[in-house]
């Protein structure tokens, strides 16, 4: 039995310590906003926050997650899309196929909360997930548009 807290509710979940956290978001819990992509951590599909940093799901083990962690998927940044950076996303159709852009939203969103008005170099550097549509300019340019109305 695991103890997690997801999205600011408590809940017990009956897994295998060396279970990947990301099967756990979507399987037991059911919160599919959090997408396999790699298996191996590399395309950020999976990212979500654990105590306000971007990790990836795929790779984390539930038994390295400890009860008191704030674990934060895309479901949980802001259910109504109310959030800077997704009212940037989809006031730049930043997404084609839209797979990985739940782990890009919240691979900007910890980036945001990091350094408020980041420049085209802090973006690169820390926008490290994969889209294969290939939409990096689009993310860039959302990501400087929820900077400046987070202001």
């Amino acid at each position: 039995m695991a103890k997690l807290n997801i999205n600011g509710t408590a809940r017990d979940v009956e897994v295998e310590a060396d279970t990947p956290l990301l099967w756990v978001i979507r399987e037991q819990v059911g919160l599919t906003g959090t997408k396999y992509g790699c298996g191996v951590a590399q395309c950020g599909a999976c990212s979500v926050h654990i105590n306000g940093e971007v990790m990836r799901s795929c790779s984390l083990r539930v038994g390295d997650v400890k009860p008191t962690d704030q674990i934060v998927t895309i479901e949980g940044l802001s259910g109504d899309s109310s959030h800077p950076v997704q009212k940037a996303w989809l006031a730049l159709d930043v997404p084609q196929c839209g797979y990985c852009q739940s782990g890009q939203i919240m691979a900007a969103a910890a980036l945001l909360k990091k350094n408020p008005k980041p420049s085209d170099a802090d973006i690169d550097a820390a926008m490290t997930n994969i889209c294969r549509c290939g939409t990096y300019q689009r993310i860039r340019a959302a990501v400087h548009m929820a900077a400046t109305n987070r202001a």
